[in-house]
């Protein structure tokens, strides 16, 4: 499954993809591996908020 293109208004139907393209991307995936598979795309996602804070911060 490739991965979903999400509108520029994020409505349910971009949620409804995520949830998809996520659900084929782990069904097959171990306990261990699903955990880990969420767990390095939430500390990207962190990452990223914080980065944005900083931008907004030395503007």
């Amino acid at each position: 499954m490739e991965k979903p293109i999400l509108s520029p208004d994020f409505t349910i139907e971009d949620i409804h993809k995520l949830r998809e393209y996520n659900y084929y991307m782990t069904k097959d995936m171990s306990p261990e591996e699903r955990r880990s598979y969420y767990n390095e795309r939430g500390w990207a996602f962190q990452r990223e908020i914080e980065e944005a804070r900083l931008q907004e911060v030395q503007i």
